[in-house]
């Protein structure tokens, strides 16, 4: 059978304009870096072409012959290389604030927890399919059956988020195992409790970085009001911090939207990026599309980018490999909850969590693990009855 198309071709819109972005709001940035306009689009433009390459090759592989095997070698080569990378010297680990989340290789950054991602959900769909069932166990059995997961996540939580400092991925690949675990099998009331102590890592590892807990500060100082004007005065006096954070990223993000309007100054005609906020091509960059091609190109993206995630989910659903199917999921969920998060990070919904936008936000790592995930969802279609 013929793999999915329409995934390809979206994919390859999607790459295309985090192109032309890496271009229209990187001019300023590269100039007063590098000197040269050009710096972040060649970079971003030889990813792209890699990645298409990647998505297209992985494609036209036999998925009974290359899935598992493609699959557990991205889990346990860059668990590895997580695990090491604490001790790597300064020569080849990038750090940066005290967290050492690069591995550079003459010219080129691996962040190894972005292709870990894809063989964590490879892990999962595999070991998934052969432990749960649908079969009706008690708490105690679903727990026997979840626990060495929970160990395996517990290691990962610790090199992801206290070793390389970044509690958004962590996030996501919580959401992923709680998610994919009840898909395959387990009961409401055990994802229910899943959901509750992931919650409580999350918050415990939040409490334990001062940074996390300032960033959650300067959340909540400036959405306070709105919130706790649906509570009692007695509990809203309680939960209000007096000392109020300018959330400069978020306020120049609100900024670059409310100045595109409906359709958008043009194309490389926004200001965010004029020194505004560096991050606008990476963590910022649906802020600025929405200032260059406003609401209406906004929404366009966004349109595309939830197709992408429904027809992958029409191979999840339709997957007679239970294997396949889980993993389907799985890269939906990946998708989908970064894509969230990211948005709610800039529009000020939840605090920024630096995850960046799959295919659009300027990153090699990024894209390269994401274009990986593509071609392996690609590769697995070809064995889907339509």
């Amino acid at each position: 059978m013929a793999t999915d198309k329409t995934i390809f071709y979206i994919t390859v819109i999607l790459i295309t304009l985090g192109i032309i972005f890496s271009f229209s709001l990187t001019t300023y940035v590269s100039i007063d870096k590098f000197g040269n306009e050009f710096h972040f689009f060649i970079r971003q433009l030889i990813t792209g072409i890699l990645s298409i390459f990647i998505i297209w090759s992985i494609s036209q592989l036999d998925p009974d012959r290359w899935f598992l095997p493609l699959g557990f070698t991205l889990f346990f080569l860059f668990l590895i290389l997580m695990t090491l990378m604490p001790f790597f010297p300064a020569t080849i680990v990038t750090e940066i604030g005290g967290a050492k989340r690069w591995i550079r290789l003459g010219p080129i950054s691996l962040a190894p927890v972005e292709f870990f991602k894809v063989g964590f959900v490879v892990f999962l769909a595999w070991s998934f399919s052969r432990k749960l069932d649908e079969r009706s166990k008690t708490l105690k059995e679903e727990f026997l059956v979840f626990w060495p997961y929970i160990l395996v996540f517990g290691v990962v939580t610790y090199l992801i988020a206290i070793m390389q400092n970044d509690i958004g991925q962590v996030i996501v690949l919580a959401l992923v195992l709680v998610v994919m675990g009840s898909m395959a099998g387990t009961s409401a009331r055990f994802f229910t409790i899943a959901m509750i102590g992931m919650i409580a890592l999350v918050s415990v590892a939040i409490a334990g970085s001062e940074h996390r807990i300032l960033r959650v500060k300067t959340w909540w100082s400036s959405t306070q009001n709105m919130v706790l004007s649906f509570l009692p005065d007695s509990l809203a006096d309680k939960l209000r911090v007096s000392e109020i954070y300018e959330p400069y990223q978020v306020s120049q993000a609100h900024d670059a939207i409310q100045n595109g309007g409906l359709l958008g100054t043009g194309l490389g005609n926004g200001t965010l990026k004029l020194g505004f906020l560096s991050e606008v091509h990476t963590d910022f960059v649906l802020a600025g599309i929405s200032e260059e091609l406003g609401l209406v190109g906004l929404l366009a993206v966004i349109v595309l980018y939830f197709f992408l995630l429904f027809r992958i989910l029409k191979i999840a659903n339709r997957s007679e490999n239970r294997v396949y199917s889980l993993f389907a999921l799985g890269v939906v969920i990946i998708l989908g909850a970064t894509f969230i998060i990211n948005s709610f990070g800039v529009t000020g919904i939840t605090p920024v969590k630096g995850l960046a936008v799959p295919f659009l936000s300027y990153g090699g790592s990024s894209l390269l693990a994401h274009s990986i995930a593509i071609g392996m969802v690609l590769m697995i279609s070809k064995k889907v009855k339509y």
